[in-house]
């Protein structure tokens, strides 16, 4: 497919807004990114043109987005670059982008992090497993036998 695929760095600029969907958990949150360049006349790093994204996370992502995200923490985001143009009542055109997130890390060249797997719900309980049905009918080894077989059927059906 023609997507955009982005790899994003920055700071997050909202608090994750989590919810449950019918789809699933869905979280969105703003993250700031700003480009930095060295300035010879100054002899130091200057912040450049700072871009926002929103970014949106779903199902497992979202519900781990939630737990761990604030509102400035750097983090290292990665999936579809979508940019929207729209024009409300009232107003001038305006554009969003946003990026559908596959994958949100914490960036460990500004700091450290300590992961922890997610806990997954616990399957329910097994019962006592069945035995596999039968599907297949046996063939009749005789044509004869296959007819008597037939007509014992038509009398159990009939009764």
């Amino acid at each position: 497919m023609n997507e955009t695929i982005v790899c994003v760095v920055g700071n997050v600029a909202t608090q994750p807004v989590y919810r449950e969907v019918a789809a699933g958990p869905s979280a969105r949150f703003r993250l700031a990114v700003t480009a930095r360049y060295w300035d010879r006349e100054r002899g130091t790093w200057t912040d450049g043109h700072t871009n926002f994204f929103t970014v949106w996370a779903n199902r497992q992502l979202a519900t781990n987005v939630a737990a761990c995200v604030e509102v400035g923490q750097p983090l290292v985001v990665q999936g579809r670059l979508k940019v929207r143009t729209e024009v409300r009542e009232g107003q001038q055109q305006w554009a969003s982008a946003d990026i559908d997130a596959v994958a949100i890390g914490h960036d460990l060249s500004r700091g450290t992090a300590i992961f922890q797997c997610a806990v997954k719900p616990e399957a329910p309980p097994v019962t006592a497993a069945r035995p596999e049905p039968a599907w297949e009918t046996p063939r009749p080894a005789d044509p004869q036998d296959a007819d008597v077989r037939q007509q014992a059927e038509a009398v159990v059906a009939v009764t």
